[in-house]
């Protein structure tokens, strides 16, 4: 299986916005299991930011553009050192692409983006994603990894995109608030009610929210690619996700649909 796996900022690091190592350690080590299990996997990580915030120790995501910006920059080499040491130790090449929404839109450098991915996983190279924060400002003002990771998808036509974030999956409400919501394990279309059940933006450190994550199951089921949304808490549900097993929300491809 070709496999997209998106983090999120919540999933990468403690409220402190420095890096949480343990959980790091793991989502690394399951990875690589994986790619030793002979499937081709691409990491598509946020934390750039938040982890540039705890870098540069200051106290909380900042709110102008160019100071995000210059935490982008510094966090993205943290994330970037952490990714290749620990990948490394399990023999794996990792490699770094950074763009931006205007990359994927010019019909020339998408297709180069294209071949190069291409290119890496008949390399057996690991590819890491993220959007190029310190230089592009459409993420950081209006968008998001979640979309980014169905873009990327639908891009290399991946068999599985899943989304590890700080939630289980998609509730019928806002879990935080109403006690009386349930998870849905399944969802076959989206429909305007299960768009009423999201909510806004996530973690404090983050740029998602349930409502991007819809969007990103939009843009990969329409692509004929399911998507998952699960707990990132602990890497190893990576395991059951790819094994076909009832995990968080698992949105159907409309080919899925069909069947």
């Amino acid at each position: 299986m070709r496999i997209i796996v998106k983090v999120g900022t919540s999933t990468l690091a403690h409220t402190t916005g420095l890096l949480n190592i343990r959980r790091v350690e793991k989502l690394c080590n399951v990875m690589s299991d994986l790619k030793n299990a002979g499937h081709e996997l691409v990491l598509v990580s946020s934390g750039a930011i938040g982890m540039g915030v705890g870098k540069l120790s200051l106290g909380g995501r900042p709110t102008d553009i160019p100071t995000k910006q210059a935490a982008a920059a510094v966090g993205q080499c943290e994330l970037m050192y952490t990714y290749d040491k620990l990948f490394t130790e399990h023999n794996h090449t990792v490699a770094q692409i950074l763009i931006t929404g205007a990359d994927l839109q010019h019909e020339e450098r998408r297709a180069n983006f294209h071949n190069t991915m291409y290119r890496l996983l008949e390399l057996g190279a690991l590819p890491i994603i993220n959007e190029n924060d310190s230089v592009a400002t459409e993420e950081i003002v209006i968008g998001d990894n979640d979309t980014l990771g169905a873009i990327v998808a639908t891009n290399v036509q991946a068999d599985l995109l899943i989304l590890l974030s700080d939630i289980d999956g998609l509730y019928t409400g806002d879990p935080r608030h109403d006690p009386a919501a349930t998870l849905l394990p399944v969802v076959e279309a989206i429909t305007p009610e299960v768009i009423a059940m999201t909510g806004g933006a996530g973690s404090s450190l983050g740029t998602g929210g349930m409502h991007t994550k819809l969007h990103a199951a939009q843009i990969a089921t329409e692509a004929g690619i399911p998507m998952v949304i699960a707990n990132g808490q602990d890497p190893a549900v990576l395991y059951d996700i790819v094994a076909g097993e009832p995990v968080g929300t698992r949105f159907l491809a409309k080919k899925e649909v069909l069947l």
